[in-house]
């Protein structure tokens, strides 16, 4: 049958597909609309298949704060270059996945790539038919469900990097600002833990096994290497985690003595850091 362009308009409102795909899906069902939509689909998991080993360093980080801070949730949609990170359709589904998030309370990204849309299709399926129609791979890298007494939130300004930081044993305090600040910190400066007893034994072993090495190198006594390594080490925690780095808008301060400065015993047990192309 012919194929007029008011159908191949219309499957481009329905599927948000281009005009030519729509014309091809059209010709190819022979005029039948939900065949036409299947084998756009089809035609998605097509091309997320080919590009499945390309890499994704472009995209848009999402935070959202419930009404009292209890809960932070973040996700990290990536592409694999920047005008399609500009792309209404792609911003629109990191909003969606977002609501998605919100909606279920999804524990963990596996849990919420699973969701059901209103459709009936699962939020992974409407990823795969966005893929088939800007013609590169999209991925959701990671999504994070944090709560806590009160949840601190910040995202950079290109939007490819967010932090959620989970703050206890508040008291009362007001700690939104401290923990903004904290945030930024973790967006800065990296950090691997909170503390030193988060650090994994394996990352202790191998500071330990380069501190070594390094006084080797440097030509100290094989009997003091240890002693010289655990040094470095204590060097490394200052460095990489949370509590002992020294707080970058007042270096006379140690983050853990900023958070007792604010209120005596406020902590921070966790923090999740997004960051898509770093």
């Amino acid at each position: 049958m012919a194929i007029t362009a008011a159908d191949v308009n219309k499957l481009r409102q329905m599927t948000g597909a281009g005009m030519m795909d729509c014309k091809k899906a059209l010709t190819e069902a022979d005029g039948d609309f939900e065949q036409a939509i299947d084998i756009l689909r089809k035609q998605g998991q097509k091309v997320a298949a080919k590009r499945a080993d390309n890499v994704v360093s472009e995209g848009i980080v999402l935070v959202h704060l419930n009404a009292d801070a209890t809960n932070g949730k973040i996700i990290g949609l990536a592409c694999e270059t920047e005008p399609v990170s500009k792309v209404e359709s792609f911003q629109q589904m990191a909003i969606n996945i977002m609501s998605q998030a919100v909606a279920s309370n999804a524990t963990d990204k596996d849990s919420l790539l699973a969701t059901t849309q209103a459709d009936g299709r699962t939020l992974s399926e409407h990823i795969t038919e966005l893929i088939g129609k800007i013609g590169e791979k999209l991925e959701l890298v990671a999504y994070e469900n944090v709560s806590a007494e009160c949840v601190a939130s910040y995202v950079h300004s290109n939007n490819k990097r967010g932090v959620l930081v989970a703050l206890n044993n508040v008291g009362g305090a007001d700690v939104a600002e401290v923990g903004r600040d904290i945030a930024m910190q973790i967006a800065a400066m990296k950090p691997i833990a909170v503390d030193k007893d988060g650090v994994d034994a394996a990352t202790i072993e191998r500071e330990i096994e380069i501190g070594k090495e390094l006084a080797r190198n440097e030509g100290k006594a094989e009997a003091m290497l240890e002693k010289i390594a655990l040094g470095r080490l204590n060097k490394f925690y200052k460095e990489s985690t949370l509590l002992n780095q020294e707080f970058i808008k007042d270096g006379s301060l140690t983050i853990a003595q900023l958070l007792e400065k604010t209120q005596k015993g406020l902590t921070v047990s966790s923090f999740k850091h997004i960051a898509i192309g770093a």
